[in-house]
């Protein structure tokens, strides 16, 4: 038996410095959790009465022990993917040098794994991570499945909905208004086309070609061709001002189509409910005594959701706007402008277009008082309450 060193000599210092580091894994008993430095010190160990008597141990329950040390493993591993590399695309062998890194880790050597390529494929087929293989390697990204981050993708999903693309929803509303154009216009009637086919082929074609003279003709006298005659120029010069008359309105009309078109763009939104508007509730999921009754929105949730007290029983109910319809008042009421140019305006109730679904509204109030609006939808404006 070698005489161990005494404490504070170079040979024990030496000692010190070796166990410290990595040693080779073949020569690690995990079972024991003892590192060997070399070939014989590791057969002198196997041979040892306290290795013995783990090895029984182990051959008791030999299931329980891989099943422990294959969870220990797994979970070390992940917690390390987790932690320093989030849910990035990285190389799983570098992620296992970093796991070994720690000299108390759990070996492959005493789990279920032969492999780190074994190792891989089974958390991807249990969900853990995405895993897949290249000329470089097998590479792994982590799922992350923590309440936290759940919570963060709902919230983003939802953002996403609440802030869409303007231009996506003034599109839809333009398709939705010419689906109903098409079907108040009915069927529509597709021409049929036929082949030419001329009645003599060899004869010559020919062009009977007319010239009005009369119109062609000139005054008599012209002192100055770049000026316009004395006869005609007062008709001229009055067809010239309506001319720009018409021209300067059209741009007046173009530009205020252009306000118009872009109020429309930024006021457009997927959500209606206000506070103190009338609606109707349409679902039947709440039960007759609900269906068709109208009711005051006494307060909003989340935009798309409204607390509505009913006119009759004075019921409270907390519904969807999708269950939910606008309310048309009698003309010479009070509406509010729940979507659209002039969203959030008040307006008075000017005239009903029924044949063409939609309403004239007055402005009530504000910087827009006294301007009326004509083809307002019905959807676009609600009965306020009276009370």
């Amino acid at each position: 038996m070698g005489k161990r060193a005494e404490v504070g000599t170079p040979k024990y210092l030496a000692n010190k410095m070796k166990a410290k580091g990595l040693q080779k894994l073949r020569w690690y008993c995990q079972m024991c959790q003892k590192q060997c430095r070399d070939e014989n010190g590791f057969k002198c160990h196997t041979t040892s009465e306290s290795h013995q008597r783990q090895l029984l141990l182990f051959a008791d329950n030999s299931k329980r022990y891989i099943d422990d040390f294959s969870y220990q493993f797994a979970k070390g591993y992940v917690e390390i993917l987790r932690r320093q590399f989030g849910s990035k695309r990285v190389n799983a062998n570098r992620v296992y040098q970093e796991y070994i890194h720690d000299r108390d880790h759990v070996h492959m050597n005493g789990t279920r794994w032969v492999t780190l390529t074994g190792f891989v494929k089974w958390l991807g087929k249990t969900g853990q991570a995405v895993v897949d293989e290249t000329e470089k390697g097998w590479y792994i990204t982590y799922i992350d499945r923590s309440p936290e981050t759940v919570q963060k993708e709902e919230t983003k999903k939802k953002k996403l909905r609440m802030d869409k693309n303007d231009e996506e929803l003034h599109m839809e509303f333009v398709e939705k208004q010419a689906k109903l154009a098409l079907e108040k216009a009915g069927p529509s009637i597709e021409p049929v086309y036929t082949d030419l086919v001329r009645e003599n082929e060899e004869a010559p074609i020919k062009l009977d070609i007319k010239l009005n003279v009369e119109k062609l003709k000139l005054p008599a006298s012209i002192d100055n061709v770049f000026k316009k005659p004395a006869s005609i120029g007062a008709k001229e010069s009055k067809k010239v001002k309506k001319e720009e008359e018409a021209s300067r309105k059209t741009a007046l009309d173009e530009i205020r189509e252009q306000e118009e078109l872009k109020k429309e763009k930024n006021n457009r939104k997927p959500y209606w409910l206000c506070e103190n508007i009338v609606v109707k509730i349409v679902t039947k999921t709440l039960g007759d005594e609900f269906y068709k009754q109208k009711g005051v929105v006494r307060e909003v949730i989340d935009r798309y959701v409204g607390v509505v007290k009913l006119l009759e029983s004075g019921k409270k109910v907390k519904i969807d706007q999708a269950d939910l319809e606008t309310v048309i008042p009698a003309i010479g009421k009070l509406v509010k402008v729940v979507n659209g140019a002039y969203r959030g305006e008040t307006a008075v109730l000017v005239k009903v277009d029924e044949a063409n679904f939609c309403v004239e509204i007055e402005i009530h109030c504000g910087l827009l008082k006294g301007r009326r609006i004509e083809g307002v939808q019905y959807e676009d404006i609600c009965k306020l309450n009276d009370l």
